[in-house]
């Protein structure tokens, strides 16, 4: 499968072909009994400090089964219940792929409400501690459209926003995609 966001680079570079190596469903409701700590996870030290600070003390059933996928580079598609800890399941390694310093969206997270998108991003934030200069920017509808165009010209290693809003932004061509090298979808569940 080829996905190509080309038109929506302000440069025409074409994004690699994605493959999709691998796809899980995790229920992640029953307890997974296995080592549950970030330890085992071949992490940085500066990440396991991170995840200390924060209180992290071990992985819940979700970051047990999604991170060591996750710090593989598969492609996961995964279940849990609100609280779960998703976004460090795909965080983490999310983290972990960017490049400090090349300040273009090397990461797109997609969630359908603004108050998801803000939680994910003061998330993300919190788990990007480990390292400097890492820039996280959320997008939202709602919103003065034009200190988002403003904030999007300086750079943001990672976009959280809301579909509506990343529809505005690729139609005004504001937002390249041509170093995207990860996509994550929140998808709102009832629990």
């Amino acid at each position: 499968m080829y996905l190509d966001l080309s038109k929506y680079t302000k440069k025409t570079t074409r994004l690699p072909e994605i493959s999709y190596n691998a796809a899980f469903f995790f229920p992640a409701d029953e307890p997974y009994v296995s080592d549950s700590s970030f330890a085992k996870l071949a992490l940085p030290k500066s990440v396991l400090s991170n995840l200390d600070q924060l209180g992290y003390k071990e992985m819940t059933a979700i970051q047990q089964q999604a991170l060591p996928e996750v710090l593989a580079e598969k492609d996961l598609i995964a279940k849990a219940k609100t609280g779960s800890g998703k976004t460090a399941a795909f965080g983490i390694g999310l983290l972990l792929k960017l490049r400090p310093r090349n300040f273009a969206t090397q990461a797109l997270v997609l969630c359908p409400t603004r108050e998801l998108a803000t939680h994910v991003a003061n998330e993300l934030r919190k788990l990007a501690r480990f390292t400097e200069n890492l820039k996280i920017l959320t997008l939202c509808g709602g919103q003065p459209i034009g200190p988002q165009i403003g904030s999007l010209e300086h750079g943001a290693h990672v976009v959280v926003r809301t579909p509506g809003r990343i529809k505005d932004h690729l139609r005004k061509g504001t937002l390249s995609l041509g170093s995207a090298k990860t996509v994550c979808w929140m998808k709102r569940t009832v629990c």
